[in-house]
């Protein structure tokens, strides 16, 4: 048993398995967080279709800015106006919901965009 590892306890709860202390204080998952981002900036804004980790439903993903907080969010209404459909922006990324990705490839086009479908 010595490759076994503690993963509950009943006095603390759940145990992280990479750092060994209660998930209430455990500090290495906010680190993995935030530098596991995926976004490529090479000019060209990536528009994508997604459906992971949400529960079966289908959102449109739209990364690759190089904008501020409050620039990249009046874009992101703009975008959900144009679409007629709600959306949020977290991470840089505005998440826009539904499959909108050719009206918003042409919608960003027309602003003067780099964009380009991904994924397939």
């Amino acid at each position: 048993m010595e490759d076994s590892r503690l993963v509950y306890s009943t006095e603390t709860g759940r145990i992280c398995a990479a750092c060994q202390k209660p998930a209430a204080t455990c500090t290495c998952k906010k680190k993995k967080s935030g530098s596991q981002t995926n976004i490529k900036y090479d000019g060209k804004i990536r528009i994508q279709r997604e459906t992971r980790g949400r529960r079966g439903k289908t959102v449109t993903t739209i990364s690759g800015f190089r904008l501020d907080g409050d620039v990249l969010r009046q874009l992101a209404g703009q975008l959900k106006r144009q679409c007629g459909t709600g959306g949020a922006v977290k991470d840089g990324i505005i998440i826009i919901q539904g499959d909108h990705r050719n009206t918003l490839l042409a919608e960003l086009k027309k602003q003067g965009y780099t964009a380009i479908l991904a994924g397939g």
